[in-house]
């Protein structure tokens, strides 16, 4: 049926574009003229919906889904700007769609924040959901953390063919327990691997602490087995297959083995199944999302730039990026996107960066940041809270050698913003 709503949408998105406005306006546009237009687009998709929500990882998992199922000849739908609200995905419908409201795909792969995520699957319900995580991220929007976990617990309920868990994390793994229809697969760790990923709890808990008690771990359809400098080891169908490795950081590591699962379970409900080599060649050539272990070039040198937004996502960011030889810089942002209470750097040790410094922090919090720093004695170059300042001297002092960028969400749109000045950058519309 032909909408009005979809030409006014798409004038409003080129405008928008031309000044340099936001992705999602063109959605809000649309939704409040053709409240339906989303339902009743996503609705003819053969496969349906895919939704992914978590606290962590989000874009970088939503990213490898797609392209494994493009590797298998599906045509994917995704919102790739990575605005993941409701109004972003209507926005993104609306880029994709043709002047009738029709949308060529066969699936679409959604990332969708957490709250959200809970709107979206009361107007349409997913036939797939991948739900990573629940650690401690913006608990000024969610409140405590178990409000989260029953977000992701609604996404799950509303699932009408698969739900695919984090056996690893106490919360998501429950969540099995309270559902009725949906099939569930999960994905998992080698026991060797589990103290690289603790629980909240166990991140927040002190020497001797009681945790909440684990549910029996249950056979997991894809298990991430070892990570390698450039390479990992996964095991499904009682095998154990190698495959190299784009992705730098066992946090995205791990999370192939989510993309992994769901990609398997959507190739194997039609009439094909998957083919695994071309999957995992697939696998093996995804670039990080931009700002989660993306690699720039500045001056003929690398710069990285690692989102951070919680303890965890935090430490292990530190861990999987050390920062032995780079030039190193902390931008800390407490806008809406960012979370307001940054309490939660108090909670990363930063004992790793001891040893060289840090030698440029930044962003609306940067003396936050400063005085976490100067309690683990780390060494500050500089402090500015003005980013494209900080950048440009950061920039300037530490030419010659590479570069990596610690930032939250709306700090790395900034750097990513004043580095397409001088060098090339992804641009996501």
């Amino acid at each position: 049926m032909f909408s009005l709503s979809v030409p006014l949408g798409k004038f409003v998105r080129r405008v928008s574009r031309l000044r340099g406005g936001g992705s999602a306006l063109p959605g809000l546009v649309v939704e409040k003229i053709d409240p339906g237009f989303m339902q009743r687009t996503l609705s003819t998709l053969p496969h349906g919906v895919a939704v992914v929500s978590g606290t962590n990882g989000k874009t970088t998992t939503t990213k490898m889904v797609v392209e494994l199922l493009e590797s298998q000849g599906l045509k994917v739908f995704t919102n790739r700007t990575g605005s993941n609200f409701t109004r972003g995905v209507a926005a993104a419908l609306i880029g994709d769609v043709d002047w009738r409201g029709r949308l060529e795909a066969d699936i679409a792969v959604l990332e969708l924040d957490e709250a959200h995520a809970v709107h979206f699957v009361n107007r349409v319900p997913p036939r797939y959901s991948l739900l990573l995580n629940v650690l401690r991220d913006q608990l000024d929007r969610f409140g405590e953390i178990d409000k989260t976990a029953q977000l992701l617990q609604h996404i799950a309920s509303k699932t009408t063919g698969t739900v695919v868990l984090n056996r690893e994390d106490p919360r998501v793994a429950r969540i099995a327990g309270t559902l009725q229809g949906p099939e569930v697969l999960y994905f998992g760790l080698d026991d060797s691997l589990l103290g690289t990923f603790p629980s909240d709890d166990e991140l927040r808990a002190g020497p001797g602490s009681p945790v909440p008690a684990v549910p029996q771990r249950p056979q997991a359809d894809v298990v991430l087995r070892r990570v390698g400098a450039d390479d990992a080891d996964f095991e499904y169908d009682g095998v154990t297959v190698t495959t190299g490795m784009k992705l730098r950081g066992v946090y995205n590591i791990f999370n192939a083995a989510a993309a992994l699962a769901l990609a398997r379970s959507i190739c194997g409900s039609g009439a094909a199944t998957a083919d695994h080599g071309t999957l995992l060649k697939a696998l093996s050539e995804v670039a990080p999302a931009f700002g989660r272990g993306e690699s720039l070039t500045v001056d003929g040198l690398p710069l990285d730039l690692v989102l951070v937004k919680n303890p965890s996502g935090f430490r292990l960011g530190l861990k999987s990026f050390p920062s032995g030889g780079y030039a190193t810089m902390i931008a800390i942002n407490d806008n809406y996107a960012d979370g307001r209470d940054m309490s939660w750097l108090w909670d990363v040790d930063f004992d790793s960066l001891r040893a060289d410094g840090v030698d440029q922090v930044s962003g609306s919090r940067a003396y936050d940041m400063a005085l976490r720093l100067q309690y683990d004695e780390v060494q500050i170059g500089a402090v500015d809270t003005d980013i494209p300042a900080a950048l440009a001297d950061f920039i300037r002092k530490g030419k010659g050698k590479p570069k990596r960028v610690f930032c939250t969400y709306t700090a790395m749109l900034a750097i990513r913003r004043e580095l397409s000045k001088i060098t090339t950058v992804e641009v996501v519309s």
